[in-house]
């Protein structure tokens, strides 16, 4: 595996021992289940596009150093292969494929390193003696904290509380500064300036800094404001306005679109230097009370005890035991990563900007949400929520039935800092907030609806790209190939959040819009060639694109013009998550049905020059790096080869992820790359999550403990489970005989026991009756 495309293999080569036997000992365990140590730097090579800096559970402030703002492997603003350090800002994307954010850049530096200038531009990443960047060693991160050594003889460390950023820098003997350059952001070539406007500094009496900007980079026109403190006064305070042009002595305040102001320390190296800087979605009053509030000490070694107790406390409820130690590792940093986003966005007084670019005030115990990767988590990240922190998805179901109501487009699609980006295609917030209803969970989903129905039926509402085509798909069932790009794609994920709107018209009340919704969710057929058994292009005039070949994004010789979201023919073709046996009927049953996955799986693993690097962690042309295809190896369940699931889930565990900073196969995407490995690790996944049933893998450890609500836990054990039992031979829940393929969340969530016996040998039968296959689209497979 050397450019992380798996190569072509037999579909269970590397999974099973053939000739071990079937009955395997079960030995006790060498040590009780216990959290594992997460590594930070997972994630921050390859694709991953995460950051190693310091943040709490869902914090506003991800306190993070930056290493390169323009190129796509830099999205976070950080890549590990990278060799100089920018200096330290206060929010950050975690696995995004689109950069934004890196607000209130700090740089610290001991002397200067051009024979008194100031710096003020970084340099370019290819020459660190250039600007302002530098050389770095020493670089330490865990859950909430953040160490690194600077060539310039300074000290750097981060923590955070949930929406105030704290810097310990600890200079060498002599003079130094801190830059606050509040000019840097992400850059693309495709960006028009001006990428800022409406930026300004003040320095008040009290030697606060504050500031504000309007950011025009992927959230186009985002607010953020700042307050900062420093624990010692500068020996005097520089700011420079657009140009760099340099204000006169003592000028307090500076208006423009790039600006900087330099604090100046004499003898800088005469005790450490304390920052804290509070920051805000609203106004500057907000960032003021946010650091009125959670910066009220100096004591940079409490903050970051009170970091580490609530990491401590997010990790405690889940515990495991077996695997092996880079597997313990993997876990927890996945974890640690699918608790990361949505971020908060309310300030301490309730205040946060919504999604119609206005503020609103919450009521008491209520919080606001940003960073939603919509497209990516209501996969796996939102239903892995449901269980590790039911709390946490209450409160995002709250905040996306306001942001519903709230936006002219209704239903969230990837709303970041009271923008809606638009970003991907349908509208899946609907997904989260029917798989909550359905799991339970207290919610007045109501009060969502008539946006709901304004997105699903009034195709005079205002569009972007991700709703393009409602019209003809609604008329005719399907997006054509000629009137809208990415139609195929448009047309199944339309169709699936037809299919989860349903849920939430009929708990409305809706009977007939429901209904309307149900018939529309089969739309998914029509971009199904059924013979072929492939998705395909279809033109208006009902035509199928033809010569097909699988393999190609588009029927049109431009890039740009795709048929599909990030993804060819072959994998959008088990892009259905919600009726499985449907699609398996469509293609003309079981056996057609697991033929074609295998060739899925088998195939050579090729794809066109103008592939997006999305497409990544290739098995045959399924792609582990990219989210579509995330549900496709438990569809083998479905077909009653429940075995083959096994084996696939389980090496897709082992080769998709490591404890290495190129640990992930792709973009961690707000976590959704991370909750898979955690919810197949432990042995199950949602293929639909509204469905509010887990369907079972291959669980990777010897035994796990999750803290359920109500003082219960669960127990998932396999003993003796090891690297060659990929294959589960039987299922037992709190003691009794269980020969489903499945299990209900309502059971999941009950407690309890539930007991693997794994096996070297496949165990054909498990799971292969129809009476034993999940249900879905509200059918059981004997149906």
């Amino acid at each position: 595996m050397t450019d992380r495309t798996l190569s072509r293999r037999a579909l269970l080569a590397g999974t099973a021992a053939a000739g071990l036997p079937l009955a395997l000992p079960l030995p006790a365990l060498a040590a009780a289940p216990a959290p594992a140590k997460a590594n930070l730097f997972v994630g921050t090579g390859g694709h991953g596009h995460t950051y190693p800096g310091a943040t709490l559970p869902f914090g506003m402030v991800q306190l993070s150093p930056d290493t390169d703002v323009e190129r796509w492997d830099a999205c976070s603003g950080y890549h590990r292969d990278d060799t100089s350090i920018m200096g330290f800002s206060h929010t950050h994307l975690s696995g995004t494929g689109i950069g934004d954010m890196l607000d209130v850049l700090v740089v610290p530096t001991a002397g200067t390193k051009t024979g008194g200038k100031v710096e003020l531009l970084p340099g370019p990443l290819a020459d660190p003696d250039a600007g302002y960047r530098q050389r770095f060693t020493a670089e330490q991160a865990e859950p909430g904290y953040y160490r690194v050594a600077l060539e310039s003889g300074v000290r750097a460390e981060l923590t955070v509380t949930e929406r105030t950023g704290y810097h310990r820098y600890t200079f060498p003997a002599g003079a130094g500064h801190i830059l606050i350059d509040l000019s840097h952001l992400v850059l693309d070539k495709s960006d028009q300036p001006p990428l800022i406007t409406d930026a300004s500094l003040t320095l008040d009496a009290d030697g606060t800094l504050t500031g504000s900007r309007t950011v025009n980079r992927w959230a186009k026109g985002r607010h953020i404001h700042f307050a900062l403190q420093t624990s010692r006064t500068p020996s005097r305070v520089t700011l420079y306005g657009d140009g760099d042009a340099e204000q006169p002595a003592g000028a307090r305040a500076v208006r423009g679109n790039r600006l900087k102001a330099v604090l100046h320390y004499d003898d800088a190296g005469g005790a450490p230097i304390l920052v804290r800087c509070g920051i805000s979605g609203v106004d500057v009053a907000g960032a003021r009370a946010n650091l009125a509030a959670e910066g009220k000490s100096w004591d940079f070694d409490a903050v970051r005890r009170a970091a580490q107790d609530r990491w401590a406390e997010a990790f405690a409820g889940v515990r495991i035991a077996g695997g092996s130690a880079d597997q313990r590792v993997i876990f927890a940093s996945a974890l640690y990563h699918a608790l990361l986003a949505p971020t908060l966005f309310s300030d301490v007084d309730g205040r946060y900007i919504g999604l119609d670019r206005k503020p609103h005030r919450l009521g008491a115990g209520e919080r606001a949400y940003s960073s939603y990767s919509l497209w990516d988590t209501y996969r796996a990240l939102h239903p892995l929520l449901t269980i590790v922190a039911p709390d946490q998805a209450q409160a995002l179901v709250h905040d996306l039935i306001r942001q519903t109501q709230q936006s002219v487009y209704g239903p969230p699609v990837w709303p970041l800092q009271g923008v809606e980006t638009g970003t991907m295609i349908g509208w899946h917030a609907v997904s989260v907030l029917a798989e909550a209803q359905a799991k339970g969970i207290a919610a007045d989903y109501a009060a969502a609806w008539p946006a709901i129905a304004k997105r699903s039926f009034d195709f005079t509402a205002p569009d972007l790209d991700n709703s393009k085509g409602r019209d003809v798909y609604d008329a005719k069932g399907y997006v054509p190939a000629d009137v809208w790009f990415e139609s195929v794609s448009r047309t199944q994920e339309y169709a699936y959040d037809d299919w989860v709107s349903a849920h939430l018209a009929r708990a409305a009340g809706e009977g007939a819009a429901a209904d309307r919704l149900l018939k529309r969710s089969g739309n998914w057929r029509n971009v199904i060639d059924g013979k072929a058994g492939f998705a395909k292009p279809r033109f208006a005039n009902g035509q199928w694109w033809s010569p097909y070949d699988p393999v190609q994004l588009g029927h049109m010789p431009k890039p740009w013009w795709r048929d599909y979201t990030e993804a060819n023919g072959w994998q959008a073709t088990f892009l259905n998550q919600h009726d499985v046996y449907g699609l398996i009927d469509h293609m003309g049953g079981d056996a057609r049905f697991e033929a074609r996955l295998d060739a899925l799986f088998t195939a050579p693993s090729t794809l066109p020059a103008n592939a997006p690097p999305d497409i990544s962690g290739l098995v045959g042309q399924y792609a582990h790096g990219n989210e579509p295809n995330h549900h496709v190896a438990y569809l083998y369940v479905y077909a009653g080869a429940a075995w083959k699931t096994q084996a696939m889930v389980r090496r897709l565990c082992t080769e998709m992820y490591k404890n290495d900073p190129d640990g992930i196969i792709g973009n961690d995407d707000c976590g959704q790359m991370s909750a898979w490995f955690v919810l197949s690790s432990l042995g199950f996944y949602p293929v639909d999550p509204v469905e509010a049933v887990y369907v079972f893998g291959s669980p990777l450890f010897e035994r796990a403990e999750l803290r359920l609500p109500g003082g219960k836990s669960l127990t998932i054990e396999a003993p003796g489970n090891r690297a060659d039992t990929p294959y589960i031979r039987a299922v037992t829940f709190n003691g009794r005989p269980w020969t489903k393929s499945w299990i209900s969340h309502a059971e999941l969530m009950q407690g309890g026991r539930l007991s693997f016996t794994m096996s070297a040998m496949p165990n054909t039968a498990f799971g292969a009756a129809k009476a034993d296959r999940p249900p879905s689209h509200g059918r059981a497979a004997s149906a």
